[in-house]
């Protein structure tokens, strides 16, 4: 059943987005983090934009196949590597490469028969989430090394817990630590995520990992630091109609727990859109959209399939097409208007809406 809201993918927005990875970190390869359906963009169609990175990066497994199935031949991460013996066959025998995280997952490669696979070697360097002791680092290398069923390219990586704060020092705090305990080591990096490309020169290494930058919203927490100082496009447009159009006099209430009243004889538009479609309920009143080129704002509470905008002075009508975010209003000015992050607003529109 389709949607009215609807959301249309920009490919040579994607790539342009790449391209500014290659130039922030002209020394490193790239891979694209494509996981949770390429936040929200379409895995396949994403991966098709993007064949001119060196590799991609996805979740589990199951994306890996997807890709593999759709016919790449890119070297593909498992960022959340394998979890079981069936997953380590499957990547060995479609050449993914998986995290290795946790001393628990070592079990498994005994139980690969003559088989090999390739990995990557995890630190946990402040993100406490997935990784193993920095300082264990060298003893598990060595030991990954000489198992007979892991292929001698191995990696080293870890995630910045903080790179989005260009103020923070747990960024290089992370950065000493990870060197610290893997120089003596001969294998190739992966450090930084969109944050670390643009903002921590010293986490570029090998391999970079942009993610979110490459669907067009700045990885950064300060609104200074947006799409538009970093050259980035949206890769993204969620759009819906203009289904109502009505005039208000001063002091009238719109919408659920009348939150918004007129300060003055009004017009507003009732949009197509809410919080089914992946619009941020908490979306505040004076969010901003645009109709006919002319940015605007939102009034009242988000329903959960209509949306009410200020159109005072603006000449519209019914079927007019308002972009909710895309390339005239930034995600992150949404994101930022909802007290959320725009990774939440793309997956979630891209999971939920009509694709056009």
């Amino acid at each position: 059943m389709k949607r009215s809201a609807r959301v249309t993918l920009h490919p040579k927005a994607l790539q342009h987005n790449l391209q500014q990875a290659r130039l922030a970190a002209p020394h490193s390869k790239v891979l694209a983090v494509i996981k949770a359906n390429a936040y929200g963009h379409g895995v396949l169609e994403v991966a098709q934009a993007l064949q001119t990175a060196d590799g991609y990066a996805v979740s589990c497994i199951p994306e890996a196949v997807a890709l593999r199935e759709s016919g790449t031949q890119h070297p593909i991460l498992i960022l959340q590597g394998h979890q079981n013996l069936d997953d380590l066959r499957i990547a060995s025998e479609l050449q993914f490469r998986v995290v290795i995280h946790s001393t628990s997952q070592l079990t498994f490669l005994d139980q690969l028969g003559d088989s090999k696979v390739q990995v990557a070697l995890k630190l946990d360097t402040g993100m406490h989430r997935l990784g193993i002791a920095p300082q264990d680092a060298a003893a598990i290398f060595n030991r990954l090394k000489n198992h007979k069923n892991i292929d001698t390219d191995i990696w080293l990586m870890t995630h910045l817990s903080c790179a989005d704060d260009l103020t923070n020092s747990n960024t290089n705090t992370q950065l000493d630590i990870f060197n610290h305990n893997t120089n003596a080591l001969p294998a190739s990096r992966s450090i930084a995520n969109s944050a670390g490309i643009l903002g921590w020169s010293a986490s570029h290494a090998d391999w970079i990992r942009p993610g979110i930058m490459l669907y067009g919203s700045s990885p950064f927490t300060h609104e200074d630091n947006g799409r538009e100082y970093y050259n980035l496009q949206a890769a993204m447009t969620l759009s819906a109609p203009l289904i109502a159009i009505h005039h208000f006099n001063k002091g009238e209430a719109i919408g659920y727990g009348a939150s918004f009243h007129c300060p003055h004889d009004m017009q507003v538009g009732i949009v197509a859109c809410g919080y089914a479609d992946g619009y941020p309920r908490h979306a505040a009143t004076g969010t901003p959209v645009s109709i006919n080129n002319i940015e605007t704002h939102t009034v009242g509470r988000v329903s959960m399939d209509m949306i009410a905008i200020n159109m005072h002075t603006i000449s519209a009508k019914v079927g007019d097409l308002v972009e909710l975010w895309g390339t005239k209003i930034s995600v992150d000015r949404v994101a930022h208007n909802a007290e959320t992050i725009s990774y939440e607003l793309l997956c979630n529109a891209g999971n939920n809406c009509t694709w056009q």
